[in-house]
């Protein structure tokens, strides 16, 4: 198939420009002129999707249907056909011409296409943030990328069911407990049996790995409700190129021999908290009272097939109230000291506030498509679409170096930026294309000041809505023991071979 959009068909296609700055001007632009430039200046150039073959027969433009696709997502509309309907309407106000023309046609290309599109506009999105990061790039010497996995609840049609829903739902040792609790308080008398039993919701599992420096999704991994979080970012971490000095830092469950020796194998390192899940193998029989050091993983099948061991770094830390384990492959502790494990991974928290902006500001914890495929179109562009809303609003919040205002420029921090005023600014745009961009409806003045609310805090925030899993199992200590003489001697022997 022969692509279709030759050069001569792409006049109306989105342009490369610059970052869009303020500018002294006698006649004040439009907000519609405005607005295409920040799509502008995310699309790219014109030739971003030159590598790539589409149908011979569409009559859109890929830059043009990836801008309609983010007005769709920006779009406060409650129905996704309603988003559709008035993404038209702005992309008609921008004089976007070659976009989808009807909701069925936009969802079929943005499907058929979504890997192209996700390869591109990742890569695009990714060079952009480390253009505009500034200082905020690296952490001492790192590029910190944090991450972590949720699920956002799907309509409960047959095909989401049987696309989302696990087979073994109902059969985890977890959930044959929590029958038998039941049955013996019903017996007891404390509480009346239920009729029916719930069935299980039809879910969509979201892998993410976030920039933790300024707070932006980098990429993620989509999946149905029983994916294993670990295997989406070993894929991610196999597929995609990451920056050198990478660390990547995660919670208790990316553990396990896999995961770490593919993070060493890409030449990054990693720093994770551990539980009594995970097994280590000591030189030293007081490592323990030491409060940690040198260990192993070396698990006991990588040991006879002669696999490499991972020698990685034990630390013990107080994190608040909570004497906590972590593990990292940062050998020198002058490069990662015990100071700058606490930090990290008390940042690395700031992914739980990204998913929260997804489902409560973009409102996507429950997804409206009733087709699999849609669905994962629908989580797909929310996603992309709040990670380019939180980088417009980065682009104009973080400053150039300028000696006359040093001090405000250190008084800035990503993590003040607000993800509910930005897509209050974008929204606001949208609704007054045909004002003109001053006063209260200067885009880049809003999203300059779309921050958080800064107050003094005077009491304890504790998140009291949550209720408590009894389920959920203390965390524990890692199973950390001695090696034995034949360990010792079969170490001895991997490493002369491995030597060799």
């Amino acid at each position: 198939m022969a692509r279709g959009n030759q050069s001569s068909d792409r006049k109306s296609a989105i342009k490369r420009k610059a970052i869009p700055t303020r500018r002294a001007r006698k006649s004040p632009r439009l907000n519609a002129q405005v607005f295409s430039d920040l799509l502008s200046w995310f699309i790219g150039e014109v030739q971003l999707f030159a590598k790539d073959r589409f149908h011979g027969n569409v009559k859109w433009l890929p830059e043009e249907l990836g801008a309609q696709a983010l007005i769709w997502a920006w779009h406060e509309a409650k129905n996704v056909t309603d988003a559709f309907e008035q993404a038209d309407e702005v992309c008609s106000r921008l004089e976007l011409d070659r976009v989808a023309k009807s909701y069925t046609s936009f969802m079929n290309a943005l499907h058929a296409y979504r890997v192209v599109m996700q390869k591109r506009l990742r890569l695009r999105f990714q060079e952009l943030a480390e253009q505009v990061a500034g200082r905020f790039w690296f952490t001492d010497e790192w590029v910190l990328l944090g991450f972590d996995g949720s699920r956002a609840t799907t309509p409960r049609s047959v095909d989401n069911e049987q696309s989302f829903c696990a087979p073994n739902y109902g059969k985890s040792s977890k959930a044959k407990t929590r029958k038998k609790k039941a049955a013996a308080k019903i017996e007891a008398g404390q509480r009346q049996a239920s009729k029916q039993p719930h069935p299980q919701v039809p879910q969509t599992w979201i892998t993410m790995m976030w920039h933790m420096s300024l707070k932006l999704p980098w990429t993620w991994r989509l999946g149905p409700s029983n994916s294993c979080e670990r295997q989406h970012v070993t894929e991610m971490i196999r597929q995609e190129d990451f920056a050198e000095n990478t660390l990547f830092c995660g919670d208790a469950g990316f553990v396990g021999y896999p995961l770490w020796k593919e993070i060493l194998a890409s030449g990054k390192h990693f720093l994770v908290r551990v539980g009594a899940n995970v097994r280590l193998l000591s030189e030293h029989a007081d490592i323990l009272e030491v409060g940690g050091g040198s260990v192993l993983c070396w698990p006991h099948g990588q040991m006879k097939s002669g696999g490499k061991p991972l020698r990685l770094r034990w630390v013990r830390v107080t994190l608040g109230r909570t004497k906590a384990w972590m593990l990292t492959s940062v050998l020198d502790e002058k490069r990662l000291p015990r100071t700058k494990i606490v930090t990290y991974y008390k940042m690395r928290w700031g992914i739980e506030v990204e998913f929260r902006g997804l489902k409560q500001t973009l409102d996507k914890h429950t997804l409206r498509c009733r087709n699999s495929d849609r669905v994962l179109v629908e989580l797909d562009w929310s996603l992309r679409a709040m990670a380019v809303a939180e980088l417009m609003a980065l682009s104009q919040q973080i400053k150039q170096p300028n000696p006359m205002e040093e001090e405000a420029e250190v008084a800035y921090d990503p993590k003040h930026r607000s993800l509910a005023n930005t897509m209050r600014a974008i929204r606001k745009s949208m609704r007054n294309l045909s004002e003109a961009c001053e006063g209260e409806y200067d885009l880049l003045e809003h999203l300059r000041h779309a921050l958080v609310q800064k107050y003094e805090n005077h009491t304890d925030k504790k998140a009291r809505y949550r209720p408590e899993n009894k389920d959920k199992k203390p965390l524990g200590d890692p199973q950390v023991r001695e090696m034995t003489a034949d360990e010792r001697e079969k170490l001895r022997k991997t490493i002369a071979s491995l030597a060799a």
